[in-house]
Order: structure tokens, then sequence, then C-alpha cells
């Protein structure tokens, strides 16, 4: 098993090329299971889950090739609707698969994605929906069995809580449904807004994108002729290296980024006395001369994500003063805290809440990951600390952080990869 051994404190500088968003990909890739034609999808990233995914649509019968982050797909050969387990269990992003596979064949076998590491994520909102728009749903064995016999029909469906997950299946669903759906309630990060412009530009009516609400005609059940398309650029991957920059006192440059998918995040940077400049497609972080303290609260997009929480908290261990961080979507993401406390962290957990008293030094020390965003906060916390981390089970950092060691090599850090 590999570990990263990272040697502190570092100076960073230069210019970092962000990758291909993970989280925009796994549900682009599942939607070309709703294509007849063969797709093309650029700036790809290639992380573990991706090729997970990847696995999984090989084994329904979809062919593939990916290089140089450059993925062709044709899913005109799927012929098997299972999902199995043993893929399955290893991504709970493999239930996306669900909807589409659902409205083009009339039924699928898809199993339970089982527990995850930063709290529960149940599947009942996606049920319940396509419920709404008449399938029958059973569990058993811990398979999902769907059928929809024929066919699924528009709906109106109201989300009884923000879903990412749920609004991108039930999209991609509806797409192939019979009459008109409307979604209400829906997710509307970045992710999900490229998957309805695809959509859209491959000819689905769809209304409303951006918006939390969806109005969509279905196709009656005919597969669409898709478009190629560009994976936008990895929100919370910039947002990282900005927090790599500012935690080691540096200027950094980003290339390949979307500065308007990271308004929250560089909110919280500039009131932490961080100056960053913009261009269209690149972004400098500026050092603050003093970091400051900070309050967050972790909310759907586009207010601060949960998934730059852990690297924040970080970064606020390096700032004067008290902060404040309150996890507002997930129970059980403050997993990095204790791994944080052994480099010497001065950090209060109250339930949802985590008290950071910032100005502590800290001192490198053997630490586990627990989850992907989790480990990345270990690494920006050993670069800033005295001497010598071992940061352990690293494979949470490769599922979604595309060639990490390197890109913070380059930019001068004293980081590599090693074997236990």
């Amino acid at each position: 098993m590999d570990y990263l051994q990272i040697q502190g404190p570092t100076k960073l500088s230069g210019t970092v090329t962000i990758s291909g968003a993970k989280n925009a990909a796994l549900p682009l890739i599942t939607l070309t299971l709703l294509a007849h034609n063969p797709v093309t999808l650029t700036n790809t990233p290639e992380v573990a889950d991706i090729k997970t995914l990847l696995k999984l649509l090989e084994n329904l019968g979809a062919t593939q090739t990916l290089e140089n982050h450059v993925l062709t797909l044709d899913t005109s050969s799927v012929h098997h609707t299972m999902a199995n387990y043993d893929i399955v269990k290893t991504m709970r992003a493999s239930i996306l698969v669900l909807g589409p596979l659902l409205a083009r064949f009339g039924h699928c076998e898809v199993s339970l994605p089982g527990g995850c590491a930063i709290g529960q994520r149940p599947i009942d909102l996606h049920l319940k929906a396509l419920e709404q728009m008449g399938a029958i749903i059973t569990i058993h064995a811990g398979y999902v069995h769907a059928s929809a016999p024929q066919g699924l029909q528009g709906s109106h469906i109201v989300f009884d809580k923000i879903t990412v997950t749920g609004t991108a299946n039930i999209v991609m669903a509806a797409a192939l449904a019979h009459g008109k759906t409307v979604l209400t309630n829906c997710a509307k990060e970045p992710e999900v807004v490229q998957l309805c412009e695809i959509l859209r530009d491959s000819g689905i009516d769809i209304q409303g994108i951006g918006s939390s609400e969806l109005t969509i005609i279905g196709t009656g059940g005919k597969t669409i002729d898709m478009v190629d398309f560009e994976i936008i650029p990895d929100r919370i991957e910039a947002g990282t290296y900005l927090c790599a920059a500012a935690i080691t006192n540096s200027t950094v440059t980003l290339e390949n980024v979307r500065h308007d998918h990271l308004n929250a995040v560089t909110a919280k940077l500039e009131q932490m006395g961080c100056r960053i400049d913009v261009t269209d497609t690149t972004m400098t972080l500026h050092p603050a001369k003093e970091l400051k303290h900070v309050h967050i609260i972790t909310q759907e997009y586009p207010a601060f994500p949960t998934d730059m929480q852990a690297q924040f908290l970080a970064l606020a261990i390096f700032a004067q003063g008290t902060s404040i961080i309150e996890e507002r979507l997930f129970e059980n993401r403050f997993m990095h805290v204790s791994e944080l406390q052994r480099l010497g962290a001065d950090i209060m957990l109250n339930g949802h809440t985590a008290t950071v008293s910032g100005g502590t030094p800290l001192f490198g020390a053997d630490v586990m990951a627990t989850d992907l965003r989790a480990s990345s906060a270990l690494v920006l916390a050993a670069m800033a600390s005295e001497g010598t981390t071992n940061v352990h089970r690293i494979y949470h950092l490769d599922r979604g952080y595309e060639n990490l060691e390197q890109k913070l090599r380059a930019l001068g850090a004293n980081i590599q990869r090693l074997k236990e």
C-alpha cells in the first residue's frame, strides 16, 4: 500500500493545471447510456473513481478507450442491465446507472451502494422519484430491482431535500421518459448544470437549467444522438490548490479553472486576507500577510461546499484567532480532526461544529486518511508543519486527485510516494 511522505514546512511557487471535474465526469459517463452513437469526452480526469465506473460500463457491454484525458465511449452495445455489488460497493456514484438503464431498457438491477465514510447518503429520493414516474421498485438480496414495462412516464417530482446524484439520476431518466417531467428543489451544482446543458445540446427539450426547477420533455424511450463535449474543470481540486498556496504562504497560479464556480471559496480566502487575481481561465492567489480567522457553514451550491470543509479547517489552524466551521450536510465529516490533532492542532468538536484555535505550530507525525477530502487536508497541513509527516491510506486521495504529488512537487513541495 502506498503512502505519502512530506517534509515541511515548504514554500510553493509556479503554475498548476487543474484537471477535469471528477464529480462532473461520473454522471456524464453514465449519461452516455442514453446515446445510440459513440461519444467523446475531453478533459476526462484519470482518477480511480473514473476507472471504476468505466469498468462497470464495460461489464454492461460498453466499449471505451481513455488516453491522454480523451475518453471515447460507445454504449450502443450494452446488453446487460445488472450493476453488480463487486463494483458498486467501491464507489457510491455507481448508483447513477439506475436512471439511464431503467429509462433505456425498461428494467435493471443495481446493487445497493452500501455505507459511506462521511455519513449516510440514502438513495430513497432516487427510488421515490422513479416510482412517481411509474417504475416498480423492489429491493431483494441487496439489489434494487426496477422495472417500467410501459416506459417511464413524465411526472411532477418534488425532492424532499436537495440531492446532487438524485437530481442527475432523475434528469437522465426523464430525458427518455414519455411526456413532461417537472423536477422541483433540484441541485444547482455546476456538475448538474453541465449534464443538463449536454442533454439540451443533444436535442432534449429541457428548461430551467441552473435553477431549482427543471422541465424536461422526454423522447418516449428513444435513445439520443449525443454531442461530444469537454468536462468542466474541477472546482474542488482548484480550491484545494488555492488552500495549498494560502497555507504555505505562497503565490501560485491555477490554469484551466472556472472562477465563477468558486465564488464561495474565494470569498472566504479573501476574508482570511488573501488576494486573488482572475482571468477567464486562470486564478492567482497571493498569500495573506497574516491569516485571519474565519466562520464557515457548509451548504448546497452556490454556498460553501462541504467538499472544501476539511481543507479550510487545515488552513484555519494557521490563522490568528478562533475559527468556527459548521458542517451542515454530512453527519460524520470531521474524521480528519483527530488526525490533525496528532500534528498538534488545537481543535474542539461539538456535534457538527469544529472550533479551531489558530496559531499553534504543527509537527510532523504519522497520520491516516479517512476519506477523499480529509486526505487532502492532511497533505496541506503536512506542508506547513515542521518535520516529516507520513500520510497513510492514500488510496482515498487517488479516487479524486489526479497526480497530486507530481503537481505539488512541480510547485516546490518536498513530497514523495512510498510503499508501506
